[in-house]
């Protein structure tokens, strides 16, 4: 159990290109919420939920916040992550990401004392929602939020912040496909997540339930 890193789990997107509430969608033998849950509360002592100020309230077995500046997208699901966390360092997630690789995460982690930012990097781009953060970030993301400029991959090119990036040839040593970033964001996404699981399932949006 890592005690020194706290997970963040971002869950409070609108969920548009998906059509319906993409946090309950079912995959795996559980939905797309339950899995990232466990994952992360099987790893850190401390988790907590992130969730947009207008989004619909949220049942859960761990903490759930409401992002403490509103409409900043997942940049100020970071913030508020940092501002509430009880350690120096959170490992920050989405939970549309139902692949989330443990070894990884403990990998990247490992490299939080050198760095202010571990951020993986495939197929060509950061991954800002699967990375490691320090409270030093704070000054940085707060500066961001102000100016309006809400790109939480500005922080990889701030000169003040240490960043250690994860290259695709370390991820592959852990997680061969990297399928640790696949989103699913789209009905197609999740037809090639619910593939890979070998689900088969008829109801492609059923009800499912809330976390209890």
């Amino acid at each position: 159990m890592i005690r020194d890193v706290s997970g963040v789990l971002l869950a409070g997107g609108k969920s548009r290109r998906m059509g319906t509430d993409k946090r309950f969608l079912a995959i795996g033998g559980g939905t797309m919420l339950e899995r990232s849950c466990n994952v992360l509360s099987n790893m850190f002592d401390r988790v907590c939920i992130v969730i947009a100020q207008d989004s619909p309230a949220l049942e859960a077995r761990i903490p759930v916040i409401r992002d403490l500046v509103p409409f900043c997208g997942s940049l100020g699901g970071l913030y508020t992550g940092l501002q509430q966390a009880m350690t120096k360092h959170i490992f920050l997630a989405a939970c549309d990401m139902p692949f989330i690789h443990a070894g990884l995460v403990e990998y990247m982690v490992g490299k939080k004392d050198e760095s202010d930012v571990v951020l993986a990097y495939w197929n060509g781009r950061p991954q800002p929602t699967h990375a490691v953060y320090s409270r030093n970030c704070l000054p940085v993301v707060e500066a961001l939020m102000h100016s309006g400029n809400l790109k939480i991959q500005r922080l990889v090119t701030n000169p003040t912040l240490r960043v250690r990036l994860v290259t695709e040839e370390e991820i592959r040593t852990i997680d061969v496909e990297g399928r640790s970033f696949l989103n699913v964001n789209t009905p197609s996404d999740l037809d090639r997540a619910r593939a890979i699981f070998g689900d088969q399932l008829e109801d492609r949006y059923g009800d499912f339930p809330k976390l209890a």
